[in-house]
């Protein structure tokens, strides 16, 4: 396991191996659990307790992102079963895109300040009655149903070479959700300030289509698609304001 006292702590980061009793269909946060309540290395040395997050257990919330035998994945789907189903070694190192807080735990600050940057919301007046909303196509809520499942985990950014200390690219989570909000009835009253900001700085055009994140999704979104549909509407956007001066 890869651990680090802080971010501006670089001297701190070393490599430590436990040894954990195996249980049956244990996952990683399992053997986390074990390490944090006996934190002593094969060689006997007792350490500080291991630092990481997590939540839901159930693959929802995104909090247990790392990086697990050099994979990006949520621990807590990640089975040892599976990994090792020999007893072999598994590595765990913290995710390298965002800053490191502590061990196995990371801000991911910059990817929630990219849903504020690209307006993901709807925005509704909730002062007086609105009556019902406008109507939606099942195979609109079908297709925005399977974007609706991004839990800014952190792997699509974690696995894109575009997306770096260095590049203000927002990245292809923010790219799926500005089509998921310009398909909605209401949303679209904004898509146009979304598109914008997709025609900005670090968006959509930044993409350099490598296609790892849709790779990596644990939720199965189609990133690439949807940069793809996002790109369009963005070409669009620019051709009209172009001929309407």
């Amino acid at each position: 396991m890869l651990r680090q006292d802080g971010h501006h702590d670089r001297a701190t980061r070393r490599w430590e191996e436990f040894k954990v009793p195996y249980l049956p269909q244990m996952n990683v946060i399992s053997a986390l659990q074990q390490v944090q309540r006996y934190p002593t290395t094969v060689e006997g040395k007792e350490v500080a307790p291991v630092a990481w997050e997590s939540s839901c257990l159930e693959e929802v919330c995104g909090a247990c992102t790392m990086l697990i035998n050099g994979k990006v994945r949520q621990a807590c789907s990640a089975l040892v079963d599976q990994l090792a189903p020999n007893g072999e070694v598994i590595t765990l190192e913290p995710m390298s895109k965002f800053p490191l807080v502590r061990d196995l735990v990371v801000d991911r600050t910059r990817m929630f300040d990219t849903l504020r940057h690209i307006k993901a919301w709807i925005d509704l007046d909730g002062t007086h009655e609105l009556g019902p909303g406008p109507r939606e196509a099942p195979e609109t809520q079908a297709d925005r149903y399977v974007m609706s499942r991004c839990m800014t985990c952190g792997c699509c950014v974690e696995a894109c070479p575009q997306f770096h200390d260095a590049s203000p690219f927002l990245g292809p989570a923010a790219i799926n959700q500005v089509r998921l909000f310009n398909l909605h009835p209401s949303g679209k009253m904004h898509a146009g300030a979304r598109l914008e900001a997709m025609m900005g700085e670090g968006g959509v055009a930044d993409c350099g289509k490598a296609q790892n994140c849709v790779e990596v999704c644990p939720k199965e979104i189609p990133l690439v698609e949807s940069i793809a549909v996002v790109s369009r509407d963005t070409t669009k956007r620019m051709l009209f304001k172009w001929l309407l001066g």
